[in-house]
């Protein structure tokens, strides 16, 4: 399936009209899952179980669930009943007998756990190549790593095998995933999401994630699973939300504390970020970072790594041979530190956390790099510490300072994924949220097209040349009719007509200023660009025919998806050349 296909909200378009069914859906993503690429998925749910599943929601409706039908994977070291938890360790293997209660909660509302995703072990490790499993893909930059821990989550959500999908984040394991795989990654505030029924990392720090398509999945899931779980002693009410101002100010680190790692090409993407967070209506502020720098020395030089030594210590200090030698020498060093070493850390961080708050007194978010850069697999496995390590530039102090954050992509840097980091304080995750939809939509128009540009169509490129972001697929309000044009090569024409209308398909991408312009600039006669009403009550620019198509072109109303007239005529033209060598 097509990644526009996969939306909550065009799943959910598709259940309700009937043009899809849970079963068609998930029968179809569990086949494209057992033959996805190495390293995504550690195990699968069986027929049977997706059986049941389907019975459950076959026995409801979308309009009594809102997860309906929705597909999900969910990270090797979250719980789901029936399905082995390893943690990324095939010795570790236990089955659980309950869900997370993360997990809970979304089948509740109705979503459905197709697997395991592969993961670094112990959920130590920013790269994505610290498995036995083996290295999970990265599908938009081939031989580059996909970034952790949260490998395979990630990376099933790229090769479009879900939805959504679960990690964890406790220095950075949702965010640098979600920057080198171009999806939106919620780190939400400790607490908010429930820890119960995850193998612990660091526990005090720990945060379950979501990956997701775009900002408007990240909120319904945000919504859906953020529940105070008496059952886990770290949980924390999320309280109501608090609007992000009219007036608003961003903090951007000083230009000396900003490191790219000789990836000039980042620092340029950044850049262009922080002018577009300006174009969004932000207020750049300059700040000093040096206090969350500070934390996050702290992490990994300090007393809390030990902390990942009280979750899985014994077991390796067990079963040294079950566990990858990088993770054994991080979790269980040689050395010990003595006591008074953990308060004097804990006085550190208290001082970080006053002078971080001091800096957070001056603005409404601060606005960083996800990661200053990217590294090949091989480069990764050659110096795996150090390039971990740099990775984790602006993610480690994250949970520390107990901050929030919300990961969105920007503009690639030349041929590399790139994306940008929303921080705020505790408890900020809406208002996150919010100045993630204004800096998306600042300096962009959006575009909805009908033919030949849609996803999988031959002019589809164009749009991904230019650095089209699909916000999404849509149906036209009730008042058009959809004609097939012959000359230049068949596409569509939309013309609007005062009764006897139908809603059309549509998908919505936005472009640069620029890019926008050159690419209306190329609609010819009798095509042009207007403005489109969709189902929803929106307006936006779209392709428009003159009226004089419909003196000419066959309507094909009746069909009023692009997508499917294509395939029509495909079998149409299949019977037509077999019926001539027949006749030969």
């Amino acid at each position: 399936m097509r990644s526009c296909e996969l939306s909550i909200a065009a799943l959910r378009r598709a259940y309700r009209s009937g043009s899809k069914t849970p079963r068609s859906v998930l029968t179809e993503l569990l086949d494209a899952c057992a033959a996805a690429p190495d390293g995504i998925w550690i195990s699968l749910i069986g027929r049977g179980q997706l059986e049941g599943w389907i019975a459950r929601l076959e026995a409801s409706s979308p309009e009594e669930l809102p997860l309906y039908g929705i597909p999900f994977a969910v990270k090797d070291n979250i719980d789901v009943a029936g399905l082995p938890t390893t943690a990324g360790c095939p010795d570790y293997r236990y089955r659980p007998e309950r869900s997370a209660r993360v997990v809970e909660l979304l089948i509740e509302a109705g979503a459905v756990p197709l697997g395991k995703t592969n993961m670094d072990q112990f959920a130590t490790g920013l790269v994505g190549v610290r498995s036995p499993y083996g290295a999970a893909p990265n599908r938009l930059a081939p031989g580059y790593v996909s970034g952790g821990s949260s490998s395979g989550s990630a990376a099933a959500l790229a090769y479009d095998l879900c939805s959504f999908s679960l990690g964890t984040d406790t220095a950075g394991s949702g965010r640098v995933p979600a920057a080198f795989n171009e999806l939106v990654g919620v780190k939400p505030s400790r607490g908010v999401l429930s820890c119960r029924g995850v193998v612990p990392a660091c526990r005090s720090l720990d945060c379950v994630s979501i990956f997701a398509r775009n900002l408007e999945d990240a909120g319904i899931l945000l919504e859906t699973t953020a529940r105070f779980d008496p059952e886990d002693a770290y949980s924390r009410i999320l309280p109501e939300r608090d609007p992000l101002p009219r007036h608003w100010k961003f903090g951007v680190p000083r230009e000396e504390d900003l490191v790219f790692f000789g990836r000039e090409e980042y620092r340029e993407a950044f850049r262009r970020a922080v002018r577009r967070m300006q174009d969004a209506g932000g207020e750049k502020v300059e700040i000093d970072f040096t206090p969350f720098l500070t934390a996050a020395r702290l992490l990994y030089e300090g007393p809390w790594v030990f902390e990942r030594y009280a979750a899985v210590g014994e077991f390796i200090e067990k079963h040294p041979d079950s566990v990858l030698p990088v993770i054994r020498s991080i979790i269980t060093p040689e050395q010990t530190p003595h006591p008074s070493e953990v308060f004097q850390a804990m006085y550190r961080l208290q001082e970080c956390r006053a002078a971080a708050d001091a800096q957070f007194a001056a603005v409404d978010l601060i606005l960083t790099p996800t990661a200053g850069t990217i590294y090949r697999i091989n480069e990764v496995k050659a110096d795996p510490i150090r390039l971990n390590s740099n990775l984790g530039y602006y993610t480690n102090y994250m949970n520390l300072l107990d901050c929030s954050a919300l990961a969105v992509p920007a503009d690639r840097a030349g041929d590399l994924p790139f994306g940008i980091t929303l921080v705020g304080k505790a408890f900020d995750d809406y208002k996150l949220l919010e100045a993630a939809r204004r800096f998306r939509s600042a300096g962009r128009f959006p575009i909805a097209v009908c033919g030949a540009h849609l996803a999988g169509m031959p002019l589809h490129p164009e749009l991904e040349a230019l650095g089209a972001r699909f916000l999404g697929s849509a149906k036209t309000a009730p008042c058009y009719r959809m004609y097939e044009l012959e000359e230049g090569g068949a596409r569509p024409a939309l013309l609007r007509t005062g009764k006897g209308g139908v809603s059309c398909y549509v998908e919505i991408y936005e472009l640069e200023a620029e890019s926008f312009a050159g690419f209306v600039a190329g609609i010819r006669p009798p095509l042009g660009l207007g403005t489109l009403e969709l189902a929803d009550g929106r307006r936006v620019p779209g392709f428009i025919g003159e009226a004089v198509i419909a003196e000419y072109a066959p309507d094909i109303s009746d069909v009023a998806d692009w997508r499917v007239r294509v395939k029509e005529r495909k079998r149409k033209s299949h019977r037509d050349s077999s019926h001539d060598n027949t006749l030969s």
